[in-house]
């Protein structure tokens, strides 16, 4: 068996910087458009540029997940809406 290099970047590390990342602008994206109300299809089509790339799709279908987990969307039927504390925490930011 061969270890990995000292150093060397884990796989799931970038992979997990990458989670973080479209989480990030899935909840940026979200909040831009607020009060507008976006689908979890209209949002996947906004941040993949109309790819039908199974890949990108799943990245946002993940983030939205974990975002809905941690409180700061939430999912009604098809739409992905900020939560009150997510819009707070923007207003807040901004000033």
């Amino acid at each position: 068996m061969q270890t990995q290099p000292s150093g060397a970047p884990s796989p799931c590390a970038s992979t997990s910087a990458e989670d973080h990342d479209m989480e990030a602008l899935v909840l940026d994206q979200i909040l831009f458009l607020h009060p507008e109300t976006l689908t979890l299809d209209e949002l996947i089509r906004e941040l993949s540029n109309g790819s039908a790339d199974f890949a990108r799709r799943d990245q946002v279908d993940r983030a939205v997940r974990e975002l809905s987990g941690a409180g700061l969307v939430h999912r009604v039927d098809t739409l992905v809406l900020p939560t009150r504390a997510a819009v707070n925490y923007r207003d807040l930011a901004g000033r």
